[in-house]
């Protein structure tokens, strides 16, 4: 039986939110925005680690969304431990909890007072790489330590088969638990950008700045892709604390006059659509990543696209969306691909992406379904 979803209580826990930047905070602004408007009362349940701007109020109404911000610890870690979120949980009156990401303390705190009040939840997982490589080894540890939390979710979703595929082959828990809702590919006015590409070859490296993100990766190849085509730049767009290193590169194999650093606020898609109707070759050769949004926005735009062949991204290669390099490739092999990629541009024809529409409508069905129902 299947409840009405007009006036449905959902809380929306995930560990950061906007002004901070990444693939999660996206999502969770572009489909709880949309889930407002079809009728449910979405609230955010959000984190302000130390960085947190003292403008920034700890309750406040976003586009139909109440977002609530509680204090998190350690001050300069990223496991955001936050003990106001249990009581958040167990007395808000909430018909489900749905738990955005679940690689940090966040969720399983969230998920802990969900069963303690006995309302369900369900999961996106938007794993996601990270430069620490002891942390990247332990991930399955971490998830294996939340089996029973997990298991006893209504549903669990990847933003990608791979995603979806890897957690129930990990945790060896039922398919039909399981669902795939990818990303969606929102950027505004896509005719109006689609033929502004520059006159010299511009590479576009996306991603925050982290080692895992791979950024060096491209920075090293450029030589090369320069001796080809002397008039190339290189823009890596984003920020995080990696900006030093990936300039000191840029240094050594001297190419810092011919490269920039900036960033895009979260929220201004209208700037990440100038910025990629620009590209000629829009990369991102990252160590891990499920389902990355910037490709997503890449490809709406018709932007040829260079990956690493590894985790979500393969999957993406697989479907002809993008060309991929092995993880073991060496800058020769890189600058070669990316030249192939700009020379001869793998873009795929009658490319149909999902949107975030498509994404809140189903979450909008798995609500329904899943709610408390009184």
């Amino acid at each position: 039986m299947r409840r009405d979803i007009n006036g449905l209580n959902v809380l929306m826990v995930t560990p950061r939110y906007f002004p901070y930047m990444g693939g999660i905070e996206t999502h969770v602004h572009e489909v709880g925005s949309r889930l407002v408007k079809s009728g449910i009362n979405v609230t955010l349940l959000t984190t302000m680690p130390h960085t947190f701007p003292a403008q920034l109020p700890r309750d406040e109404v976003v586009e139909g969304m109440r977002v609530i911000r509680v204090r998190a610890w350690p001050q300069r870690r990223d496991y955001y431990i936050a003990p106001e979120i249990s009581s958040i949980v167990e007395h808000g009156g909430w018909d489900l909890i749905h738990c955005q990401g679940c690689h940090t303390f966040v969720p399983p705190l969230a998920m802990l007072a969900a069963k303690k009040a006995k309302i369900p939840y369900i999961i996106t997982f938007h794993t996601g790489g990270h430069s620490s490589r002891f942390r990247t080894r332990i991930r399955s540890i971490q998830w294996r330590l939340q089996h029973r939390l997990l298991a006893s979710a209504e549903k669990l979703i990847g933003v990608s088969r791979f995603e979806a595929d890897y957690f129930r082959d990990l945790l060896c828990l039922p398919v039909e638990q399981f669902v795939v809702i990818p990303n969606g590919a929102g950027l505004p006015n896509l005719k109006y950008f689609l033929a502004k590409t520059s006159a010299r070859p511009l590479i576009v490296s996306v991603g925050r700045l982290e080692r895992y993100k791979g950024h060096q990766h491209m920075i090293t190849a450029f030589p090369k892709i320069r001796e080809w085509r002397p008039d190339a730049q290189l823009l890596i767009v984003g920020r995080g604390p990696y900006e030093a290193t990936l300039r000191k590169c840029a240094q050594r194999v001297g190419v810092a006059e011919h490269m920039e650093i900036r960033s895009v606020p979260a929220d201004d898609r209208r700037a990440m659509a100038e910025l990629f109707s620009q590209a000629t070759l829009v990369v991102l050769l990252s160590e891990y990543e499920a389902h990355p949004i910037a490709v997503m926005e890449a490809l709406a735009l018709q932007r040829p696209v260079l990956v690493r062949n590894t985790s979500g991204l393969r999957e993406l290669a697989e479907q002809k969306f993008v060309r991929a390099v092995s993880p073991n490739s060496t800058p020769e092999e890189i600058a070669a691909a990316a030249i192939q990629q700009i020379e001869e541009p793998l873009i795929p024809e009658q490319l149909v992406l999902p949107t975030w529409e498509d994404c809140a409508r189903k979450l909008q069905a798995i609500y329904s379904v899943c709610a408390r129902r009184e």
